[in-house]
């Protein structure tokens, strides 16, 4: 059995609330999951000790016993200190999409034709 670490979501419309869960991985995001290790506010400003709230000795204990932490989990415990930062890099990011890049192509000759007159 694949088990992860991960966020269920909660709240109503517009208004999120996250439990950190330990589930099975085939289980849906909102169903049955084997413990609730702790909890994420979202509306809740950054700098609020209450945005994040986990049970770090128990999620080390099961990290160690196997369990995944998903993306934005992972980026809780390295905020928390529990993992090393991993430095993360998406080239693509920065790259136009093929409207925009058509967009800047058109922008740049028309710049260029008055020039050339």
């Amino acid at each position: 059995m694949a088990v992860k670490i991960r966020l269920a979501r909660g709240g109503s419309k517009k208004r999120p609330h996250y439990s950190i869960v330990l589930t099975d991985s085939r289980n849906p995001r909102d169903g049955r999951f084997l413990e609730k290790l702790g909890v994420y506010d979202p509306m809740l400003n950054k700098d609020d000790e209450k945005r994040v709230v986990m049970n770090i000795d128990r999620i080390k204990e099961l990290m160690a016993t196997g369990a995944q932490p998903t993306d934005r989990v992972t980026r809780f415990l390295e905020a928390a200190g529990v993992l090393d930062k991993k430095v993360r890099n998406n080239p693509k990011a920065a790259v136009p999409g093929k409207q925009m890049a058509e967009r800047a192509a058109k922008k740049a000759a028309r710049a260029e034709a008055p020039a050339e007159e």
